[in-house]
């Protein structure tokens, strides 16, 4: 599997599962926060599985 996402993209993605992470065990400590894992993955990776399946680059790399 080849690199599908950007910069921008990683980004934001690591950002948002951080956060989400976070709701684990800062704030309503709701066991939901564990979803976080997913866009924090994806987002150090660089690689969605969904993307490859959708066909969608976000990468400026062919």
């Amino acid at each position: 599997m080849s690199i599908n996402m950007g910069g921008v993209d990683r980004t934001l993605r690591t950002l948002i599962g951080v956060v989400l992470l976070a709701l684990v065990f800062v704030g309503p400590q709701t066991p939901w926060g564990w979803i976080g894992l997913v866009p924090l993955i994806t987002g150090l990776v660089g690689i969605c599985p969904l993307y490859t399946l959708l066909g969608i680059k976000t990468c400026r790399k062919s």
